[in-house]
């Protein structure tokens, strides 16, 4: 049964999205997108707040039928099983409410930079992140997601030493930060002619991407350095300093591309990984300070803790942070079966904040 502060709170939620729908219709330019933006993200809320208040008015009304002497048997039968079906959905109503309830994440409607870099197991660490990489291509097309690789190096088998994508779109960091983190895959490699099974690591790490209003760096605290891009001789990109260094000096932080023809392209990459490398350290310390009393953080973003395993042998995937294994590897590595590792990673999120709310 829900507890008066509870149902305050929920009365004050209902009158502020009136109060909003009250101020947009005569709003002025300059504040209408702020207010609108309050009452959209309001908008959730208020049809769980509703669902769930409609539920507890069903049973109201029904305990009403079956106080009254003048209901005849079948009705009150019926009465009966409408209000046992309402009875065992509220619990769940009001955690939705609950959940809805909770702070936001003030990165989680954010686009994300993704970074890759092939671990311990040399040449099948290289394969295995290259792997990684086609899975989150193929995730975020199913998401309808843009997907833009902004650093690429490559291994001498083909496949991926280190890679920098930028993913746009409506919640992306909600979504991949738990990924970040030491991959494990377990699997004879191609290159092995014994048959023998291997255990090779890529490392993941998942960056809310900033925008300006998020961190503003002074022209001063960067060094840029140019020069010609290595590559195979004779190339445009080696007859022209075309790839760019950035050294942030307070941090130490070095972002180097190289990818494109262009010096004015390859900045303008490097710039956005340094403003996502830098929001996130600030981010991190935030998300660190928020959960130093929570055991067993679930998307800490910790980049050295090993959250999951990949075994091919046994078409076997397990994310060792919630003690899950599917028996689906090849859909799961394909992309398309990401969702069911990534749902329950939210949930489990979820279930220790609202413990935490109390």
């Amino acid at each position: 049964m829900a507890v008066p502060a509870f149902d305050a709170k929920l009365d004050q939620i209902l009158a502020r999205h009136d109060e909003l729908q009250a101020l947009l219709a005569e709003a002025s330019p300059g504040v209408y997108a702020k207010l609108a933006k309050e009452f959209s993200d309001l908008g959730p809320v208020v049809e769980g707040i509703e669902a769930y208040r409609n539920a507890r008015k069903e049973i109201a009304d029904l305990d009403a039928i079956l106080r009254d002497p003048a209901t005849d048997a079948e009705m009150k039968e019926l009465a009966l099983e409408e209000r046992r079906a309402l009875e065992a959905r509220l619990p769940e109503l009001e955690r939705q409410v609950r959940i809805l309830l909770l702070p936001k994440d003030a990165a989680d409607e954010k686009s994300a930079i993704l970074e890759i870099r092939a671990g311990t197991g040399g040449e099948e660490a290289a394969l295995f992140a290259g792997d990684l990489l086609r899975m989150y291509q193929r995730y975020a097309d199913l998401k309808r997601w843009r997907f833009e690789i902004l650093s690429l190096s490559e291994s001498d088998l083909g496949g991926i030493k280190e890679v920098v994508a930028e993913i746009s779109g409506q919640g992306v960091f909600a979504r991949l930060k738990y990924e970040a983190g030491v991959h494990r895959v377990q699997r004879v490699p191609a290159t092995e002619a014994q048959g023998r099974i291997h255990t090779s690591a890529a490392t993941v790490a998942v960056l809310p991407e900033a925008e300006d209003v998020d961190i503003t760096i002074d022209e001063k605290d960067l060094r840029v350095d140019v020069y010609r891009a290595s590559g195979a001789g004779g190339q445009h990109v080696n007859r022209t300093e075309s790839a760019v260094r950035i050294t942030h000096i307070p941090t130490g932080l070095v972002v180097a591309i190289q990818d494109e023809k262009s010096q004015h392209k390859n900045r303008a990459k490097a710039m956005k990984i340094l403003k996502a490398r830098l929001y996130e350290q600030e981010y991190l310390a935030r998300e660190s300070e928020r959960a130093a009393s929570r055991k067993g953080q679930v998307g800490s973003g910790d980049r050295s803790e090993r959250i999951r395993t990949y075994n091919f042998p046994q078409n076997r995937v397990t994310d060792h942070r919630i003690n899950l294994t599917l028996y689906k590897l090849d859909q799961v590595i394909a992309g398309d079966a990401l969702d069911e590792v990534i749902e329950p990673l939210i949930a489990e999120d979820q279930a220790a904040r609202l413990a935490e709310a109390g």
